[in-house]
């Protein structure tokens, strides 16, 4: 890659690689990879990917496809692109996976810990120049974060986009609700994964089976099938693992010692897309704005990356051009922030996020499935839905068609006056674009637990956060106010397009694309309830959206359409 005033470096180097490298920690652990090399004397930067992923898989010759989660794992790059450029590229399995010796640690700080010395064991190699990268996503970026935080001075960058961060919100208890579906896949993406009971070591044996009972005792657990093969077993296979995250169903030790949420003074490239909004897409917002280091964001079209992943190694490779080799590739003279606008496909270049002209603009909740600025008519009311193991209501609010073009660009907060004729509610808030043949898509989604609704100080006006600390039942009939967080989103919404709210308790309606599924299939509510939802002047349900162009004048309940006119009764032209 080049322009005018800068080139990245130039693919001129042959492969050679080591198989089975061996590093050992202070332990007596063995952990295990391979190295890619340039095949000429001289020392290299080195560029790491450290997973429990298969690392021979990693890099095998097949074409690329489109996500799925067969090949998910399949994430750390193509080792011949880096070395052809120059660069050493290392993969590492983690303790208790592949041939690597111990017990898997699921990101905790002993994993982290290893992935440091990793990083050092590569840097004092013969041919190491010293300066190591890290590289990949999903894992591999989640890891590369996390390594970063803990500032080994050998580590010069990070390319870590579509990375988890603070897992328990943003993975597997989305707004405290559990990602049923996706843990139970989950659990068999690892290779050759050796786990014991983290939870156990911690609360003991004693307290350990009481917590197995409590499970079984739990009826939207024990509505999952393989929550409950999994209690017959708790100690075969992956299902120590599995339910060492189903005990910690609130923000405990057991997150905490897996927070990835702290900053660095790495400099680190960061990003997601928007089709991720139920994995990745938050924590690159979050990541990014507490990041301390020099730091860029990425939000690329709604349809993550291809398997084996090969795609941004060009980006990456300006970027650690700049920082491992002293290559000026122009990178830190552009935008900090760079955000791809459907259905345009424009680029939208910020200096911050949110952005800066973001006006969230309220869209009040009527009756009749209205979404509207106006302000409510006297007396509204309220509107209702049956949710049970056997009928999944929901609620649908509708804007008119858009005169203007409208533009949004950030988070989105669902504020939601609601009653419940149970003590829990398992909120699902899904926003959708209509265009004028009534075709809908799905443009992001949030959650909440109504029980752990009590928000946290790191809350703001755009954005609710939640201490899940604790549950707080509800009580039958008494109206609650909830602001629901819904993951940021960007769209231009053409004339003639509307915007749809569709809110739910229960998220097993199918999905379209396999992103889509990331976000489906979490718990439900196993007994029969009737929620509503208020909304009336003293009890103002609305949907802040943050526009960033347009909706100056605002949505018409005509949707501009003005050519039937009402001359005086009886006559009209």
């Amino acid at each position: 890659m080049f322009t005018q005033t800068w080139a990245t470096s130039p693919r001129k180097y042959g492969m050679v690689v080591d198989r089975d490298v061996k590093i050992t920690m202070p332990d007596g652990t063995v952990l295990d990879g391979d190295v890619y090399r340039p095949d000429a004397p001289g020392r290299f930067p080195v560029i790491l990917g450290i997973s429990p992923y298969n690392k021979d898989l990693q890099s095998a010759p097949m074409m690329p496809v489109g996500f799925d989660p067969i090949r998910g794992y399949m994430e750390t790059g193509e080792p011949g692109y880096f070395v052809r450029r120059g660069y050493v590229h290392a993969h590492f399995n983690v303790r208790g996976s592949g041939n690597s010796t111990g017990y898997f640690q699921f990101t905790g700080p002993v994993e982290i810990e290893d992935s440091v010395r990793v990083v050092e064991w590569l840097a004092e190699q013969p041919w190491s120049d010293g300066n190591v990268g890290m590289f990949g996503v999903s894992y591999f970026a989640k890891t590369a974060k996390a390594v970063a935080a803990a500032e080994p001075p050998a580590l010069k960058a990070i390319f870590a986009p579509w990375a988890g961060d603070d897992t328990y919100r943003n993975v597997w208890y989305h707004g405290g609700i559990l990602s049923a579906r996706f843990l139970t896949h989950w659990r068999y993406s690892g290779y050759k994964i050796r786990y014991r009971s983290l939870v156990r070591e911690h609360i003991g044996d004693e307290q350990f089976e009481q917590a197995l009972i409590d499970l079984r005792n739990d009826p939207e657990l024990m509505a999952v099938p393989e929550f409950v093969q999994a209690l017959d077993s708790p100690d075969t296979g992956p299902n120590a693992l599995m339910l060492d995250i189903v005990l910690s169903k609130l923000d405990n030790r057991w997150w905490r010692e897996r927070d990835d949420s702290k900053t660095s003074t790495v400099p680190a490239y960061l990003g997601a897309c928007w089709g991720n909004y139920a994995m990745h897409l938050p924590g690159a917002f979050h990541a990014y704005e507490r990041w301390a280091g020099p730091k860029k964001l990425l939000i690329g079209p709604g349809v993550y990356l291809d398997r084996p992943l090969y795609q941004l190694q060009g980006e990456a490779v300006r970027w650690f051009d700049h920082w491992l080799k002293g290559n000026d590739t122009g990178m830190l003279e552009e935008p900090p922030i760079r955000c791809f606008l459907p259905p345009d496909g424009e680029w939208r270049e910020l200096a911050s996020w949110p952005p800066p002209e973001a006006k969230w603009m309220p869209f009040l909740l009527h009756r009749d499935g209205l979404l509207s600025e106006r302000e409510h008519w006297p007396h509204e009311g309220f509107s209702s839905f049956n949710d049970s193991p056997y009928e999944h209501g929901q609620l649908e609010f509708t804007t008119p068609p858009l005169v203007e073009p409208t533009e949004i660009l950030g988070p989105i907060v669902l504020t939601l006056f609601l009653s419940t004729t149970d003590v829990e509610a398992l909120l699902y808030a899904a926003l959708l674009l209509v265009d004028e043949s009534g075709a809908e898509l799905e443009l992001t989604r949030g959650w909440l637990r109504a029980s752990q609704r009590e928000e946290s100080e790191a809350s703001t006006p755009w954005e609710p956060v939640f201490t899940h600390r604790r549950r707080e039942p509800l009580e039958p009939d008494e109206i609650y106010e909830l602001r629901i967080p819904i993951v940021a989103t960007g769209r231009r919404v053409l004339a003639g397009q509307r915007l749809r709210l569709r809110v739910r308790a229960s998220d097993i309606e199918p999905a379209v694309n396999a992103l889509e599924a990331l976000g489906r299939n979490h718990l439900s509510r196993p007994r029969a309830a009737r929620i509503t939802i208020h909304h009336k002047a003293e009890h103002p349900s609305r949907l802040d959206l943050p526009v960033t162009k347009g909706n100056i004048i605002g949505t018409f309940f005509s949707g501009g359409d003005i050519r039937t006119v009402t001359l005086r009764k009886g006559e009209i032209t």
